[in-house]
Protein backbone atom coordinates (compact mmCIF):
# COMPACT_ATOMS: atom_id res chain seq x y z
CA UNK A 1 0.00 0.00 0.00
CA UNK A 2 2.85 2.16 0.57
CA UNK A 3 4.41 1.68 -2.81
CA UNK A 4 1.05 2.81 -4.37
CA UNK A 5 0.67 6.17 -2.46
CA UNK A 6 4.46 6.67 -3.33
CA UNK A 7 3.58 6.28 -6.94
CA UNK A 8 0.69 8.65 -7.06
CA UNK A 9 2.78 11.24 -5.40
CA UNK A 10 5.60 10.86 -7.92
CA UNK A 11 2.86 10.71 -10.88
CA UNK A 12 2.27 14.28 -9.37
CA UNK A 13 -1.79 15.69 -9.79
CA UNK A 14 -4.82 13.98 -11.93
CA UNK A 15 -4.83 15.14 -15.19
CA UNK A 16 -7.51 16.47 -16.65
CA UNK A 17 -9.86 13.83 -19.09
CA UNK A 18 -9.49 13.17 -22.32
CA UNK A 19 -5.41 13.74 -21.63
CA UNK A 20 -3.26 16.46 -21.67
CA UNK A 21 -3.87 17.88 -25.71
CA UNK A 22 -7.42 17.52 -25.81
CA UNK A 23 -8.08 20.98 -26.61
CA UNK A 24 -5.85 20.99 -29.11
CA UNK A 25 -6.39 18.13 -31.73
CA UNK A 26 -6.09 18.68 -35.28
CA UNK A 27 -8.97 18.64 -37.11
CA UNK A 28 -10.66 16.39 -39.51
CA UNK A 29 -10.36 16.97 -43.17
CA UNK A 30 -13.59 17.29 -45.11
CA UNK A 31 -12.08 13.85 -47.57
CA UNK A 32 -11.60 12.51 -44.35
CA UNK A 33 -14.66 13.21 -42.35
CA UNK A 34 -16.63 11.69 -45.66
CA UNK A 35 -14.79 7.95 -46.06
CA UNK A 36 -15.22 7.51 -42.49
CA UNK A 37 -19.23 8.57 -42.96
CA UNK A 38 -19.37 6.06 -45.63
CA UNK A 39 -17.61 3.68 -44.04
CA UNK A 40 -19.64 3.88 -40.62
CA UNK A 41 -22.93 3.81 -42.78
CA UNK A 42 -22.19 0.30 -44.68
CA UNK A 43 -22.27 -0.78 -41.29
CA UNK A 44 -25.82 0.55 -40.86
CA UNK A 45 -28.31 -2.82 -40.57
CA UNK A 46 -31.02 -1.05 -43.50
CA UNK A 47 -34.53 -2.51 -43.09
CA UNK A 48 -35.72 -4.28 -46.22
CA UNK A 49 -38.66 -2.52 -48.23
CA UNK A 50 -40.84 -4.82 -47.04
CA UNK A 51 -40.31 -3.66 -43.60
CA UNK A 52 -40.07 -0.38 -44.46
CA UNK A 53 -43.86 -0.61 -46.22
CA UNK A 54 -44.70 -2.15 -42.86
CA UNK A 55 -43.54 0.65 -40.59
CA UNK A 56 -44.83 2.94 -42.76
CA UNK A 57 -48.74 1.63 -42.76
CA UNK A 58 -48.56 1.29 -39.03
CA UNK A 59 -47.45 4.88 -38.49
CA UNK A 60 -50.02 5.67 -40.79
CA UNK A 61 -52.85 4.05 -39.35
CA UNK A 62 -51.41 5.03 -35.46
CA UNK A 63 -51.37 8.72 -37.55
CA UNK A 64 -55.41 8.16 -38.05
CA UNK A 65 -56.39 6.54 -34.51
CA UNK A 66 -55.12 8.82 -32.68
CA UNK A 67 -56.33 12.08 -34.32
CA UNK A 68 -59.86 10.41 -34.80
CA UNK A 69 -59.72 9.99 -31.00
CA UNK A 70 -58.75 13.55 -30.51
CA UNK A 71 -61.34 15.16 -32.74
CA UNK A 72 -64.01 13.03 -31.42
CA UNK A 73 -63.32 14.54 -27.82
CA UNK A 74 -62.91 18.05 -28.91
CA UNK A 75 -66.21 17.29 -31.38
CA UNK A 76 -67.79 15.86 -27.29
CA UNK A 77 -66.45 18.67 -25.13
CA UNK A 78 -67.08 21.17 -27.51
CA UNK A 79 -71.07 19.90 -27.74
CA UNK A 80 -70.72 19.51 -23.96
CA UNK A 81 -69.84 23.32 -22.72
CA UNK A 82 -72.24 24.93 -25.54
CA UNK A 83 -75.00 22.52 -23.99
CA UNK A 84 -73.36 23.64 -20.75
CA UNK A 85 -73.05 27.16 -21.09
CA UNK A 86 -75.50 27.83 -24.32
CA UNK A 87 -74.88 29.25 -27.33
CA UNK A 88 -73.83 33.03 -26.97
Amino acid sequence: MAKQEQQRKAAGPPKPPGGAGAGKRERTKPRQFFKEVIAELKKVAWPTRQEVVAYTIVVLVSVIVITTLIFGMDYAFTKAIVALFGAG
